[in-house]
């Protein structure tokens, strides 16, 4: 049990299920709360963890049968003590993994797929670019031209984690031919692929997001999933991922209020803990409250995942809502902190910081809110 989890939706989990969650929090409390600051302070990923991380065997879960229920509980327990760690594996596990199992041919699945799982490979996805974010649909300026059997890619990316040491990387390009977005994996040392980090950032340090540049890079035929003719294709791959966005963000608050919650039981003014002040218990109600009823929105977005019920507007009602509940509750977590809030040496100030990015990527608040509005009113209202 957590403290946050205060309607104990935990207990949905079989008994199998806790086994594995459980895992994962002993892992974050072992290997990663260490080590978090220091290295989201240098903005170094801590490589080192991967075999760690590996032995949890948690990677590909949901292309073994598991439950989205589960996969959800294991990403709050991994953004519940770092958001940075929980963005590298959900690029890796969710986005990647996501995009050979539900786009590529057997063949492809057989080939990469097992050496993703044990984490022998790593994977990125790079569909954001320099000048295309929100309107990346029918924006993208990377583009592929089909010569025999080889595809000639030119173009570039931004904002793509793990790009700089990943060995797969899902590009997404537009084909001159037909105009259809189409992804391909191109393998790590491709010539013509190269990737630059984005140095001086204030969110998710330890991620090592990547500017992309793709200079008449070649990738065989065999390279490209096969089952992704168009960006309707691509966005199967974010209908889903934009569901874990929104667990991570139960996972960042989740964290950011236990911590607040314990800062108040030890900190004292005026003689005697902070908890006891009314308008603290305040501050900390409205934590817990927007940390519940966002928990209770991602558990039945994964009850009717589970039920074979996948819709865009359900993923885009969960992120652009708990997202927003997240910056709320993680600003409210340093106003109990005060000064405290801002360093590193408290916790608090990462997650303030993580949070940011969380609320930004996958969709911002805006686009997600216009794909509810627009399955509710059945007009879009999209430029």
């Amino acid at each position: 049990m957590t403290t946050g989890d205060f309607y104990d939706y935990s207990e949905l989990l079989e008994e199998d299920e806790k086994e594995i969650v459980l895992r994962v929090r002993e892992f974050m409390a072992r290997e990663v709360a260490p080590i978090a600051d220091e290295a989201w302070t240098n903005a170094r990923f801590p490589h080192h963890l991967i075999p760690e991380l590996a032995k949890l065997d948690i990677a590909g879960l949901p292309y073994r049968g598991a439950r989205s229920l589960l996969t959800g509980f294991v990403v709050l327990e991994m953004n519940r003590v770092d958001p940075s760690m929980g963005t590298f594996f959900g690029v890796h596990n969710g986005l990647a993994m996501g995009s050979v199992d539900r786009l590529g041919s057997a063949g492809q699945r057989e080939r990469w797929l097992p050496a993703m799982a044990s984490m022998e490979k790593i994977g990125a996805f790079a569909l954001t670019e320099p000048d295309g974010g929100s309107d990346v649909a029918a924006g993208l300026r990377t583009t592929a031209r089909r010569e025999g059997d080889v595809w000639v890619l030119n173009g570039a990316k931004r904002w793509i984690g793990n790009a700089t040491f990943a060995d797969l990387i899902v590009v997404w390009a537009k084909d001159e031919a037909d105009g259809q977005v189409k992804g391909f994996v191109v393998e790590k040392g491709t010539p013509g692929f190269s990737a630059t980090t984005i140095e001086n950032k204030i969110a998710l340090r330890t991620v090592q997001n990547a500017d992309i540049t793709l200079t008449d890079c070649l990738v065989p035929e065999e390279n490209r999933l096969q089952n992704a003719g168009g960006f309707r294709d691509t966005a199967t791959i974010l209908r889903q991922t934009r569901g874990g966005v929104a667990w991570q963000a139960v996972g960042c608050m989740m964290g950011a209020y236990e911590l607040a919650l314990e800062y108040s039981r030890t900190r004292e003014q005026f003689g005697r803990p902070i908890a006891g002040f009314q308008l603290v218990q305040d501050l900390l109600v409205r934590m817990l409250g927007n940390v519940t009823c966002s928990l209770g929105m991602v558990v039945r977005l994964a009850q009717l995942q589970d039920a074979g019920v996948y819709k865009d507007e359900h993923s885009a009602m969960a992120k652009a809502f708990c997202t927003v509940r997240m910056r709320e509750a993680v600003g409210w977590g340093r106003e109990i902190m005060g000064g405290n809030g801002i360093v590193l040496d408290y916790g608090m100030g990462r997650f303030v910081a993580d949070s940011e990015a969380i609320y930004s990527y996958e969709g911002t608040r805006e686009i997600n809110s216009l794909i509810v509005g627009r399955a509710i009113t059945g007009v879009g209202a999209f430029v």
